[in-house]
């Protein structure tokens, strides 16, 4: 039985409060008003105190909320210039202004709500560059890095003086209004409430109560008015500078570089590895062999292995967003290479020399994966042929050179090469060279398909 095919009894209407007057009772039911209210009140702390310092700030007559709000400028200037400051600041205005998963995570919504266990909650961030909804906004554009330039210093100072003048008079509403409210109930009730504030009402009346909410509704609306003030103000005055813009673009490019080439890294290993298993389970079909067959299938099973650990490396740098190559393979791990191309058949005569182990990490990291996806290549398109291999290492020079014979026309059912395009795996052989400052040519040279790359030492170490 589907839902509805259910007969429904309509509920009784739920009278709805008009549109504009629902806009208006909403902010009192959100936190995000409440935990901006206490940022401004908690400014003021720094002027009360001072206040206290001073004979005379809370007298009768003493105008105190005068001197609280200007006592603490000098102290707030100079505090403005602590680099860490900055930070602090920055870090209460996420947790405060813009509460949430993301004031944490710097994520929300583009059109300024976030969902925190069930409700949408009102961001009112705007844009670095004053527009809601595009760019970065609200959280996300709150720096929480220390000062680094006079300029830092200047927007934070600018932050700290708005921050004070406007929590000292938020703060003198909400001591002031509720008094008032209390003076008019008590003059609406014939009970009246003498406060040394505030005027006394000579002649209390009854209709004093119908007076009674209106300091309050006066209080919550400029709560709210200042809270949305201070978080537009803060990206404003707390986002971060240009040279900060630049570092975090510089470091999300790096971030998508190293995504790009362990990308490039899993098409060459995954690729070896299937292209070895294709080769085999082909040659060992052809073969017919029980015991050609048992050294395929452990030649498969090998290489699988090491696709599946190169996998689980990349997904794991992938989760942990981190950029660790110690544990990629090295030109010093090139023997299982040539081991995985002589187990698919092919007959591998190699040339290694020089030091391979001191060759520079990126270098022989790359260089490794420059020899795979060159072997692959060959059991691609030659099948298990005769290939030469050397790899030479001088003090200032990294040579690389794979030659195999020229693969004649082969059927599409025959077994050995693997159909294929070859553009892909040999454009990533010169890209791999040029980012390391050297050169790679390949294609056919003197009835050999060759491969060689020369790789500069001396930029990498």
């Amino acid at each position: 039985m589907r839902w509805h095919d259910v007969d429904v009894l309509p509920t009784p209407s739920v009278p709805v409060l008009p549109a504009p007057l629902r806009a208006a009772v909403r902010p009192l039911f959100r936190t995000v008003t409440y935990s901006r209210w206490l940022h401004l009140l908690v400014a003021s702390v720094l002027g009360i105190l001072c206040g206290f310092f001073r004979s005379g700030t809370f007298a009768p007559g003493g105008r105190p909320w005068l001197w609280i709000a200007v006592l603490p400028l000098p102290l707030v200037l100079l505090a403005a210039l602590v680099p860490v400051v900055r930070r602090f600041e920055g870090i209460q205005a996420r947790l405060l202004l813009f509460p949430g998963p993301h004031a944490a995570h710097g994520t929300h919504d583009a059109d300024g709500t976030y969902d925190a266990g069930g409700g949408s909650h009102e961001v009112h961030g705007q844009a670095a560059g004053g527009r809601r909804g595009t760019g970065r906004s609200g959280a996300h554009a709150i720096s929480t890095t220390p000062s680094a330039t006079w300029a830092d210093r200047c927007r934070t100072a600018v932050w700290l003086l708005l921050r004070l003048e406007a929590g000292v008079a938020l703060t003198a509403l909400t001591i002031q209004l509720p008094a008032l409210t209390a003076v008019f109930v008590g003059a609406g009730t014939g009970h009246p409430v003498q406060l040394r504030s505030l005027p006394a009402i000579a002649s209390p009346q009854w209709w004093y109560l119908l007076l009674a909410p209106l300091p309050m509704a006066l209080l919550f609306a400029v709560a709210v008015v200042a809270g949305r003030g201070m978080a537009a103000a803060a990206p404003r005055l707390l986002g971060p500078s240009a040279a900060e813009r630049l570092a975090a673009l510089e470091t999300r490019t790096e971030r998508l570089l190293e995504h790009n080439r362990l990308a490039q890294e899993l098409h060459d290993s995954i690729g070896h590895a299937l292209t070895v298993a294709v080769v085999q389970a082909g040659a060992a079909r052809a073969a017919g062999s029980p015991e050609f067959t048992d050294r395929a299938l452990a030649a498969i099973e090998e290489t699988g292995r090491q696709a599946l650990d190169d996998l689980e490396r990349a997904l794991r740098l992938l989760r942990q967003d981190t950029t660790r190559s110690a544990d990629r393979p090295t030109l010093a791990d090139a023997a299982r290479l040539l081991e995985s191309a002589r187990a698919a058949g092919s007959t591998v005569s190699a040339e290694l020399h020089g030091a391979l182990e001191e060759v520079p990490g990126p270098v022989s990291r790359e260089g490794y994966r420059m020899v795979q996806e060159a072997l692959t290549n060959v059991l691609r398109h030659a099948g298990p042929v005769a290939v030469s291999v050397r790899i030479a290492a001088s003090r200032d020079e990294l040579e690389l050179d794979i030659r195999n014979p020229l693969p004649a026309p082969v059927p599409a059912d025959a077994a050995g090469a693997v159909p294929g395009g070859r553009g892909r795996g040999l454009r990533g052989i010169r890209e791999r060279a040029a980012l390391l400052g050297g050169v790679a040519e390949t294609g056919p040279r003197d009835g050999e398909w060759r491969v060689h790359a020369r790789l500069p030492l001396h930029l990498a170490s």
